[in-house]
């Protein structure tokens, strides 16, 4: 019976024992395996990050693939890495290019990744400071936009982003100022801009701007009335109408100059196409030049960054039946002896698509 006993305590022992070493050489291997697989994922990332080079204004890929040799993109480091604020999006909902109908009307429209549209404060009417909380990137337009905070109420909004503008810089807006002021008080306004003109006409341009100056804060991200900013100004997000959001230079590296402004009537301004149009003097406008002015520089690289913007691939007229394209059919590559058209038969080179003159404009942009 002891015999049986140790044989029996023994065999116990020896069991416990492979168990034991079993577990560890589990355990060995699992760490093992979680390392590795750690050490693979870093490997990637850190073979990811060698493959590419941002040096402040691009950022440009290692010529791993063709679609990345001629690659080049605008620089994001100073940018936002997270998403936006989730209440001050709405969900984009894609239409393919078509009507309500179904037919289509805007061609090599379709697909895409999927997005949220950023609701941008393009009127500026809520007085007081603003403090600039960061700089993010808005997959639905050119140029960058800045998250503000009003540093009274605490509501947050989105504006474009200028260039110069920085976390931590406080903007204000003019406009409402403006327009709740007594009517004595803006009968002493359009003296003093009346008597700012005369000293214009007068050949005094520079004390006028000092004048103008000292009323109001000019400065980067600023929203005024055009009455307000002084002459030879670069702005942006400019009104059409008074009290209205603005309208024209809102897309990346895109400014205008205020040329003249009258009294209480119009007033003048420079558009980069050397335009020069008529814009009522109430109209908002922000001082300096939108953000992002190196997006003309980029290159995608490849179609699918095309397709993954939303853009499908573009067909020539003459690689098409006849019933298709004015240009389609015949033998080998010929249009017909017809000039360039698009698929409804127009002119699509050199024809006329403005019938009535706008009568703001002073100047036309220059032609060929």
């Amino acid at each position: 019976m002891l015999a049986l006993r140790r044989a029996l305590q023994s065999c116990s022992l020896s069991l416990t024992s492979n168990v034991k070493r079993i577990s560890l050489t589990q355990a060995a291997s699992a760490s093992v395996s979680s390392s590795a697989a750690v050490s693979s994922s870093n490997q990637q990332k850190v073979r990811f990050m060698s493959n590419t080079k941002d040096d402040g204004q691009f950022k440009t890929w290692k010529p791993l693939a063709p679609t990345l040799r001629q690659r080049r993109m605008v620089s994001r480091k100073d940018l936002h890495k997270g998403g936006p604020i989730r209440d001050l999006t709405v969900a984009k909902r894609r239409t393919g290019g078509r009507n309500s109908t179904g037919r289509v009307t805007c061609r090599h429209r379709g697909g895409g990744a999927k997005r949220r549209i950023r609701i941008v404060d393009f009127k500026r009417s809520e007085p007081g400071p603003q403090q600039v909380i960061r700089l993010e990137y808005d997959p639905g337009r050119t140029a960058h936009i800045a998250l503000i905070k009003h540093m009274e109420t605490g509501k947050l909004s989105y504006i474009l982003a200028p260039m110069g503008l920085k976390p931590g810089s406080v903007v204000q807006s003019y406009m409402q100022v403006n327009l709740d002021t007594p009517k004595h008080e803006m009968d002493q306004t359009s003296n003093v801009i009346m008597a700012a003109a005369e000293m214009q006409e007068a050949a005094d341009a520079s004390s006028m701007q000092a004048d103008i100056a000292s009323k109001v804060n000019v400065e980067v991200g600023n929203c005024l009335p055009l009455k307000m900013i002084p002459i030879g100004t670069t702005i942006h997000n400019i009104g059409l109408h008074a009290q209205g959001r603005g309208q024209l230079a809102r897309s990346a590296g895109a400014s205008a100059q205020l040329l003249y402004t009258a009294p209480m009537g119009v007033a003048q301004i420079k558009l980069m196409s050397g335009e020069i149009r008529r814009i009522p003097v109430d109209a908002c406008a922000t001082i300096g030049q939108v953000s992002n002015p190196n997006h003309k520089h980029e290159k995608l690289g490849g179609a699918g960054a095309r397709r993954r913007r939303g853009w499908r691939p573009t067909v020539r007229g003459t690689a098409m039946n006849t019933h298709d394209h004015p240009h389609g059919g015949g033998r080998g590559k010929s249009k017909g002896n017809k000039h360039p058209r698009s698929p409804w038969g127009k002119l699509a080179k050199g024809g006329k698509t403005r019938h009535s003159k706008n009568p703001m404009l002073v100047r036309g942009r220059p032609r060929r």
